[in-house]
């Protein structure tokens, strides 16, 4: 009976003195307030977030819906902060136990801060997006990414403070090492600085055709920090560093307003005054009239005798297509030279081609 009494002191006073002087009923009760919590989560994510979720697609508004997207992993996470600091308020607690456990939930807290300051950047973005354009959506997704990672860091360096550890230092062998790194990276600076005067000065954005001479030729597909993603039209996938966007001119095609279409119309010898004078006036008033064409004041239009060359009495012709489209503007093309090869057979004419006329002397 003796030992059963000794057992049952021993237990009665583990049970009373637990983990570091704290109860285990204590210990028992924490943890069911922490699962309660846990719980209450689960709940919280399955009806709350979803029918927030629900309502804001309905709406038009993408600030909304940014925002409950973003928002949705610091939510799920604010309750276990919560729960981990009501648990652990509960317990009673040694002094250096009891440094440890504040400094975890500082460490959550902190987390949870910088965790939603860090997703609320992207609904901010869609703000900025619709009150403006004076910034370009590439260079905004630039700034974003920089927040970002700015938001990460200082983030780290504040949950690294609350243990103890000095981040002055790390930030002072970091810059030695980014002194030496710069000495070696010149080009990656260089593409860095370019890629951001590029998105500054909106050279061209993705999906834009580009064309630089001897470089490439296609649709930018991303610009990143280092090289912006060309789709050449042969489908093939060209990585340029930004340099060569900064230091050569770069041709945008898809911010022309009109296709010109510049023929040189060569008629032959042949052809009389009354004939030439027709087809001009004939193909004239065939591009006034189409609505293909434009005739506003940015466009001009010339039909005019150009020169008389070795074999050809040669035409002029400048205009400007309505369409910026390549497939459509060919399209116009096509049909505008059958227009004119009909005219110049109506009225009798004939294309010239090069040739060379032998006078032979008769002795």
């Amino acid at each position: 009976m003796e030992v059963l009494q000794n057992f049952k002191d021993l237990f009665f006073d583990v049970w009373t003195k637990g983990i570091s002087g704290v109860n285990i009923s204590e210990i028992i009760i924490a943890l069911a307030i922490f699962l309660f919590f846990l719980l209450l989560r689960g709940i919280f994510s399955k009806f709350v977030v979803k029918r927030l979720e629900n309502y804001v697609s309905k709406s038009s508004n993408n600030f909304d819906n940014s925002l409950v997207s973003s928002m949705e992993g610091p939510a799920k996470f604010f309750p276990i902060v919560l729960g981990f600091f009501v648990s652990t308020s509960y317990l009673t607690i040694e002094t250096q136990a009891a440094e440890f456990l504040e400094t975890v939930n500082r460490s959550l807290i902190t987390i949870l801060i910088f965790w939603t300051f860090h997703q609320i950047i992207g609904p901010f973005s869609v703000v900025v997006r619709s009150i403006g354009d004076l910034l370009s959506r590439d260079l905004l997704n630039w700034i974003i990414k920089a927040i970002k990672v700015l938001i990460f860091i200082l983030g780290i360096a504040a949950v690294l403070e609350l243990w103890g550890i000095k981040i002055g230092p790390i930030i002072a062998g970091l810059g030695l090492f980014g002194v030496a790194v710069a000495l070696g990276a010149q080009d990656l600076f260089k593409n860095l600085i370019s890629g951001i005067l590029v998105l500054v000065e909106r050279r061209f954005q993705v999906g834009d055709w580009i064309y630089v001479d001897g470089v490439i030729e296609g649709t930018v597909e991303s610009i990143g920090f280092r090289s912006t993603v060309v789709r050449r039209f042969d489908k093939s996938l060209a990585t340029i560093p930004n340099f060569q966007f900064a230091e050569k001119a770069v041709i945008n095609n898809s911010q022309t307003t009109n296709r010109r279409i510049n023929w040189l119309i060569g008629l032959e010898y042949r052809t009389t005054s009354k004939q030439l004078s027709d087809i001009k006036e004939q193909i004239e008033d065939y591009i006034k009239n189409n609505k293909d064409f434009s005739s506003d004041g940015d466009t001009f239009l010339t039909v005019n005798i150009d020169q008389f060359a070795a074999s050809s009495i040669d035409i002029r012709l400048i205009c400007f297509t309505k369409t910026n489209k390549y497939l459509e503007w060919m399209q116009v093309k096509d049909t505008l030279a059958i227009e004119i090869k009909s005219i110049v057979e109506k009225n009798k004419a004939s294309f010239a081609f090069p040739s060379t006329s032998i006078y032979v002397e008769k002795n």
